[in-house]
């Protein structure tokens, strides 16, 4: 999503309906390596309803179970989770969670589940005045962009652009 001056990347809004946490862990290195090859710094957040088990549930496992197998793996990124997009957002927010290991608002968002991140997406360019470029298809052997029915000339030039710079792949 590109909207004024920020670019945020949605994960996963397409593919996996219900992923686990090693899914959700390889999502979260794919879309990395997309905001890396278009220039970015990329922080990732692991969105949920919960912040760091407040409020408990039982669909928390996934999410912290994908920051675990970062952890384990040494990535070389910040990441973080669980937790509600207006901490990963807001800066104002984010400080009553000091111990965060995010150093600023998150430009990777990994949503839980395929609802949750293809609705996310869909309102947002609906509501939010932003463009969408994607869904990019990442970890394919060629480029694969999906042009959506909204999509409009500049970005689906955007995504045409993406795909012959072989850069979400």
């Amino acid at each position: 999503m590109v909207a004024k001056d920020k670019t945020v990347f949605l994960a996963d809004t397409t593919v996996n309906e219900r992923p686990t946490a090693n899914e959700l862990a390889d999502i979260a290195e794919g879309t990395v390596a997309v905001a890396r090859r278009m220039g970015h710094d990329p922080r990732v957040a692991f969105l949920s309803y919960s912040n760091f088990g407040n409020p408990p549930g039982a669909f928390l496992e996934n999410v912290r179970g994908a920051v675990k197998l970062l952890d384990e793996r040494g990535v070389d990124f910040e990441y973080e989770g669980e937790m509600t997009a207006d901490v990963a957002l807001n800066p104002a927010v984010m400080k009553s969670y000091p111990f965060s290991r995010l150093s600023g608002p998150a430009n990777v968002l990994v949503m839980p589940g395929l609802q949750s991140a293809n609705i996310s997406a869909k309102l947002l360019r609906e509501l939010g005045g932003t463009s969408m470029i994607g869904p990019v298809l990442v970890g394919m052997e060629k480029s694969v962009q999906i042009a959506t029915m909204a999509s409009n000339a500049s970005e689906l030039l955007t995504l045409a652009v993406l795909a012959a710079g072989g850069i979400a792949l």
